[in-house]
């Protein structure tokens, strides 16, 4: 199935696919797919976490099968049905489900943030909810869910404790991302590197909001001295608000890093064309802090 559906740079758009896991509908950012293929035998592996149902080699790239059915909780997988290969976090990973529906466009501003009803900060794996005629489409959170099968795929903060003392405390960082735990864990690193002067935003909408709150009370140039930002999140995505940030004179000398599990080859040419300053995927903590440092502070 194709699912490379072009969209501009900065519009604060993106695709949906919406396939379904027994009669529950589910939906997954298009930039994160690779390609969807016929259910088909996988070999399984000894002691292996029980939503992964195996590993199968399509086109001689070794791929883990999950079983979206048993991380959702909702009984095992049985033979059928269709693979989702998708690529993100620098793994390609398949997701087993039931059946796909179609591929829908929507705004960031369309899409419902789920309260604290439905998602709580550290277990929640739903990122947004979109109404679609008669029925609530549930996006997930398939960073979460591969983060919670294979924890050594997640953010190793402790990747910057070995990072040289130098003199960060001064250096005001604007954070945009959506995700509590990643928003905290982001935080908790830059505190750890020295980078304790921080503002922390759920969106974009949300940080270009401060940004220009500063501007009003001419206090930018004290308030934010960078940006880090998710690509996917609701309300504003992180494409539009850098797109914000660079195609304006007053703000288009901060520096914008974005840091986003959808940092592929694709993903990076769309940010270099909106002025993102540095792009790395979202293991890369440590990295993130060199990238910050290498922006913020003198050799």
């Amino acid at each position: 199935m194709d699912t490379k559906i072009l969209l501009e740079n900065g519009t604060n758009e993106l695709e949906i696919l919406e396939f379904k896991i027994g009669d529950n509908s589910y939906g997954i950012n298009v930039a994160k797919i690779r390609e969807i293929i016929p259910y088909q035998p996988v070999t399984p592996v000894p002691n292996a976490h029980p939503s992964i149902e195996g590993i199968f080699m399509p086109r001689e790239t070794m791929i883990t099968a999950i079983s979206l059915k048993n991380a959702l909780q909702l009984g095992e997988s049985a033979p059928g049905g269709l693979f989702i290969i998708t690529n993100f976090n620098k793994l390609d990973v398949a997701f087993h489900v039931d059946k796909v529906i179609g591929i829908s466009r929507f705004s960031w501003k369309d899409i419902i943030k789920p309260d604290a009803t439905i998602n709580n900060e550290d277990d929640g794996i739903s990122t947004g909810i979109i109404k679609l005629k008669d029925r609530l489409v549930i996006i997930l959170d398939f960073e979460k869910i591969v983060t919670d099968i294979s924890p050594e795929t997640g953010l190793k903060v402790t990747d910057v404790a070995g990072l040289s003392e130098r003199d960060r405390s001064d250096a005001a960082i604007l954070i945009a991302e959506d995700s509590h735990l990643l928003n905290k864990l982001i935080s908790d690193a830059l505190s750890t590197a020295g980078y304790v002067k921080q503002k922390r935003t759920e969106d974009g909408l949300e940080a270009w909001n401060y940004i220009n709150k500063c501007l009003t009370e001419g206090t930018l140039d004290s308030c934010v001295d960078l940006v880090i930002t998710d690509i996917e999140m609701p309300q504003m995505d992180g494409h539009r608000l850098t797109k914000l940030i660079k195609s304006d004179d007053r703000t288009k000398h901060i520096p914008v890093v974005i840091f986003s599990s959808l940092v592929n080859e694709e993903m990076r040419l769309k940010g270099e064309a909106l002025g993102a300053d540095a792009q790395m995927s979202k293991p890369e903590i440590g990295r993130l802090v060199e990238e910050i440092d290498k922006l913020l502070l003198p050799n």
